[in-house]
């Protein structure tokens, strides 16, 4: 009996020791599938893919800018002398026909006297010549006097009539250029220059006590209004039309936002930047805003594109030009050609090359190759 229990225990370890080694290989050969296959997955490379998107409705750029004063005038001296007195400052505010300075010029005032003295002087010689030639005219009929005479004393008068309205010239020249002593506002506005001091020493080269450097004496600007000038890139030259607003940012006021109005563009693009110069108009009725400042231009159009916008980072550069990296239905690799429209930061406008429904791969690898096999990780809208 006991040889019997012995002998059925032995049998039953026997069979389990079996079993064990039957799902040991069992388990083994499973996991060695297992293994394969995830080795085999992870040989193929994994991409991220993007669809391409519309672009935006809007175009917005920002750009720098320069302010300058609606009218701006570089005042210079017209005569030589030195400054007598000047009455008004920088920053003054000034009227039409204020005097902002005086010169005093000793050689142009002797130059008048004379000037005057002879006119006066030749007024003497005409009225001398005017009633000699009318004596000997009313002496013709007697025959008193001969032709000749007569003729002499005619061409006499006319000779100093001419002498007389060229004196005459001469002395309203002269008359002119005293009245150059005083510099004058030519319009309201703001003094924004003040080159002189009293005792420079101007001429109407526009030298001030230097013989090398020619300087105004002063700057008048009116800044009721201001004009704004903004260099636009070619490519977005097609903004500027007529209605368009532009939001402005001055250094001196980050907190405040003001509007231009688009005013004219120079119609012509500079050859070295390739940018056209943009002039709007800006109220400042407070005159709170000076020439001169820096400011940044924000301005936003509608726009209407037939084209698709993807990362940057999707673009292939190589010998046969612009190329993106598509993902097939069979997840397999296809090479476009496409066209650029324009870099827009980190993103680029697509003319031609690719659909909205297209799976763009995006950084694509150098190494792969057309038809190459690829799994997607983490498929994703947009970018």
């Amino acid at each position: 009996m006991i040889s019997y229990i012995k002998k059925n225990i032995f049998v039953i370890i026997t069979c389990a020791i079996g079993v064990y080694l039957v799902l040991e290989i069992a388990l083994r050969i499973f996991n060695f599938k297992e293994l394969k296959k995830e080795t085999l997955k992870a040989a193929i490379p994994t991409v991220s893919v993007l669809n391409p998107l519309p672009p935006s409705p809007t175009e917005t750029i920002s750009l720098p800018g320069t302010l300058k004063a609606w009218y701006e005038a570089p005042i210079y001296a017209q005569v030589s002398g030195y400054v007598k007195v000047w009455y008004k400052d920088y920053g003054s505010n000034v009227k039409k026909g204020d005097v902002l300075a005086e010169i005093q010029a000793p050689a142009l005032d002797a130059e008048f006297q004379q000037a005057k003295a002879d006119y006066e002087s030749q007024v003497a010689k005409y009225q001398l010549a005017d009633v000699t030639a009318n004596r000997y005219l009313s002496l013709q009929k007697t025959n008193a006097v001969s032709d000749q005479a007569i003729s002499v004393a005619v061409a006499d008068k006319n000779s100093e009539k001419a002498k007389l309205v060229s004196a005459k010239k001469n002395l309203q020249k002269y008359d002119a250029m005293i009245n150059f002593k005083k510099i004058i506002a030519p319009y309201n506005g703001i003094l924004t220059q003040r080159n002189i001091n009293v005792g420079d020493y101007i001429n109407k080269d526009g030298n001030i006590s230097d013989t090398k450097e020619i300087t105004n004496l002063f700057t008048v600007s009116e800044i009721h209004k201001m004009r704004l000038f903004v260099s636009v890139p070619s490519s977005f030259s097609y903004l500027l039309k007529k209605g368009l607003t532009a939001e402005v940012i001055i250094a001196q006021f980050p907190e405040n936002t003001y509007k231009a109005e688009f005013l004219t563009i120079s119609k012509g693009f500079d050859p070295n930047t390739q940018t056209v110069l943009a002039e709007f108009v800006m109220e400042n009725k407070d005159y709170k805003i000076w020439p001169g400042s820096y400011a940044t231009v924000n301005f936003t159009a509608p726009i209407k594109k037939d084209l698709l916008t993807i990362s940057a980072s999707a673009l292939i550069f190589n010998e046969k030009g612009i190329q993106v990296a598509l993902l097939t239905d069979e997840n397999k690799i296809h090479f476009k050609n496409v066209k650029i429209n324009k870099i827009i930061d980190s993103d680029v406008e697509i003319i031609e090359g690719i659909n909205p429904s297209d799976k763009v791969i995006n950084n694509p690898r150098t190494s792969f190759l057309e038809g190459d096999l690829v799994r997607v990780v983490k498929p994703r809208d947009g970018y």
